[in-house]
């Protein structure tokens, strides 16, 4: 496990990408007006618009994981709800509620 990014909305992705890189970070990759990473070297910020956002208009952390299924499991049986698992484009991924009601992103990369 590890944490994989904040996923941060983007109406306007040239703006949000014009404003983190503003502040010295450097974008790692763009897909289209959908999404695009940023980084500092330790920290991503990945820009998403409504389509990508697994809750509409929320900053979430993201946090990456070998076994998808088995992290889920592991979450709800201490407290989580949880989404069903749900693939994108690099990743598949669920979204679980911690015992205090914040989402939480996690995902498996796709090989």
């Amino acid at each position: 496990m590890r944490i994989g990014h904040l996923i941060v909305p983007a109406d306007d992705l040239d703006a949000q990408i014009d404003f983190y890189a503003g502040l010295g970070l450097t974008v790692k990759f763009r897909d289209g007006d959908r999404y695009a990473a940023l980084t500092d070297g330790r920290v991503t910020i990945g820009l998403a618009d409504a389509t990508q956002q697994p809750v509409a208009g929320r900053v979430l952390l993201s946090v990456e994981v070998d076994d998808l299924d088995a992290a889920v499991q592991r979450s709800v049986e201490a407290g989580a709800t949880a989404t069903p698992a749900v693939v994108g484009p690099h990743e598949r991924r669920a979204v679980i509620v911690d015992p205090a009601g914040n989402p939480v992103v996690l995902y498996e990369r796709l090989a």
